[in-house]
């Protein structure tokens, strides 16, 4: 017996059930806007205006079909199914927080306030959705790949993300660490190491870029290329700053080998699904064989 499809709704708390839940009831989460001069209609309405969006798109999952519902805190401990159609509704920032945990399942972004997202990656409204889910299931649908990096340890621990990888000290502190590309390492001490996709090079990748001037082309989001920077690279008798930016394309991978206490690599903002890395460590980023499927 075939099962039926089933869809996976992603969503993320609003900023008015996170002030509820800091703040015990409604009313005191009220209280503690207007004392800041604050009101708490907008966060309401806000609230409403997803909660709305979330239903509806309840509603556009067919009857006969399974269904599940996951909260973007819960996305490390829910397993998802091969089969799935994955239905994102929010903002371009969660589609990134779930492509990390698939392998391949479609997604469809819905874009839960229109005007207040790019909608890069949430390109559709509510109302379209019966049929996108459809075409989904069917394999109809127009999918989109998306670049992912990867970042594998020594010791079998892996990592996706869709923007990017970030490798550093969990406090932000000073990480020291050699760094290869192709040839000798060299040794470092900086701010951390990013490496991102064509996709988070409209985010954190990009800021990094700009304060570079620009020194090299960002790849396009499908491209099986990603940038690195390094962050405020600290020159010293024994670090270098001879390195600190690149492409890695052609398969080629940047290494890196910890040589502080304790590092932590983690994935699209997510701190608290991260890879821990100890001294003597190596780990290795590139591309990885797993993109994201956007519907178009």
């Amino acid at each position: 017996m075939t099962l039926a499809p089933r869809v996976v709704l992603v969503h993320r708390r609003t900023e008015y059930e996170e002030l509820v839940a800091r703040h015990g009831t409604p009313g005191q989460a009220a209280f503690f806007l207007a004392s800041r001069g604050r009101s708490v209609e907008e966060v309401e309405q806000r609230h409403a205006r997803q909660a709305a969006a979330l239903a509806r798109a309840a509603a556009a999952v067919p009857l006969d079909w399974r269904r599940s519902r996951v909260e973007r805190a819960d996305l490390p401990r829910f397993l998802f199914e091969p089969g799935d159609v994955v239905a994102v509704v929010g903002q371009d920032g969660l589609v990134a927080n779930v492509a990390k945990y698939l392998d391949g399942q479609p997604v469809v972004g819905v874009d839960a306030e229109r005007g207040r997202n790019a909608g890069v990656l949430v390109r559709h409204r509510v109302e379209a959705l019966p049929a996108l889910l459809r075409a989904a299931a069917g394999g109809e649908g127009s999918l989109e790949e998306r670049t992912m990096v990867e970042a594998v340890a020594d010791d079998g621990q892996r990592l996706l993300a869709l923007n990017e990888v970030y490798v550093g000290q969990p406090g932000h502190q000073t990480a020291r660490y050699r760094l290869a590309v192709e040839g000798d390492p060299e040794p470092q001490a900086s701010s951390g190491v990013l490496v991102g996709t064509g996709t988070g090079a409209t985010g954190w990748c990009r800021s990094a870029w700009l304060e570079r001037g620009g020194p090299l082309a960002l790849p396009a989001p499908g491209a099986p290329a990603l940038a690195w920077f390094v962050r405020e690279a600290w020159p010293s008798p024994t670090t270098g700053t001879t390195r600190v930016h690149g492409l890695l394309d052609g398969g080629r991978q940047l290494v890196l080998t910890v040589e502080s206490e304790h590092l932590v690599a983690f994935g699209d903002g997510i701190e608290a699904d991260a890879l821990e890395l100890v001294w003597g460590q190596s780990v290795r980023l590139g591309v990885s064989t797993t993109c994201l499927r956007l519907l178009a």
